[in-house]
């Protein structure tokens, strides 16, 4: 009965309005979220970018980078690569939560049952989806955003002269998609992990506090976001450190030749300790960052009455 009444209130508007408004709902969602937490992900670029110089990391850790960063470069520094970040994120968050959203509905349907109580399967295979479609637009607004956050370090400081169009215009179309496969392994299984994780998550939540299987009410959304966050993000850590090295401007000699050769080389000269590299930082920017992303975006889905 509660799935044939959840369908009934999806057939208000059109298909074609729903795809709209959920792709508009996940722009807003995602700008929102990179907006607050982009200093700690400016942090965590900046740790795993690090090699040694004569024998020593040059940073201590996170403090220690956060610290060096303002330093060096200003309060400013911190935000270097922002507004390329936002204009990506604007058609990459609206992939991913419109896709992910759409393919739990027609999951469910086919299920006979309500997205909100999707099987953990379907739920898995609703986000892997949604991970390799956003990759589309993932990928070019993450190789400008680091190459603009690592541009201070690659240069001796002087960052200033670095813009996103200048980047864009040096690396063309197929520059903009190098590191694809590093950033497939990194989005499809965080997806896979988060969005199951997170529904399961929102409904343990709302269950303890409301005692009933109603949908999740929106602060134990972005608790059970920020839940699932943690644990995707640290998951996928090692394909994230491989993607940073890849997309970086500042290439070894020889430059790294793709995703094994990358792997193999960190393991070598770093050690197996590197590929966990900016855990933390990352953590605190990922889970924070899809906590008010899919808050957000069902707060807007509430407002719709979807």
């Amino acid at each position: 009965m509660a799935a044939t009444q959840a369908m009934a209130q999806m057939e208000g508007p059109s298909q074609g309005v729903r795809m709209v408004a959920k792709l508009g709902n996940g722009a807003i969602a995602g700008v929102t979220g990179v907006s607050i937490v982009f200093p700690l992900d400016m942090v965590k670029t900046r740790l795993q970018n690090q090699k040694p110089v004569q024998g020593r990391m040059p940073y201590a850790g996170g403090v220690d980078c956060f610290r060096q960063i303002v330093s060096r470069e200003g309060v400013r520094g911190l935000y270097r690569g922002l507004v390329p970040n936002l204009a990506g994120v604007t058609p990459e968050k609206a992939l991913k939560l419109a896709v992910n959203d759409i393919m739990r509905g027609v999951l469910a349907r086919r299920a006979g049952t309500t997205p909100d109580a999707l099987p953990v399967a379907y739920g898995a295979l609703a986000g892997a989806t949604a991970g390799l479609c956003q990759v589309i637009a993932t990928n070019p607004m993450e190789i400008v955003k680091i190459q603009m956050q690592v541009a201070a370090t690659n240069t001796a400081g002087a960052a200033g002269g670095v813009t996103a169009m200048g980047i864009v215009r040096g690396l063309g179309l197929r520059g903009l998609y190098k590191g694809t496969a590093a950033t497939l392994l990194r989005d499809v299984p965080f997806s896979l992990l988060f969005f199951p994780l997170q529904a399961l998550f929102a409904r343990q939540a709302h269950s303890r506090l409301y005692g009933d299987g109603g949908k999740p009410a929106t602060l134990c959304v972005l608790a059970g976001s920020t839940a699932a966050g943690v644990i995707a993000a640290a998951v996928v850590t090692p394909a994230d450190v491989i993607k940073t090295r890849l997309q970086s401007s500042s290439q070894p000699s020889p430059p790294y030749r793709g995703l094994v050769d990358t792997a193999s080389r960190i393991l070598q000269t770093e050690g197996p300790r590197a590929f966990f590299k900016g855990t933390v930082p990352r953590c605190l920017t990922t889970a924070p960052l899809f906590g008010i992303a899919l808050m957000m975006y069902d707060l807007q889905q509430k407002v719709l009455g979807w």
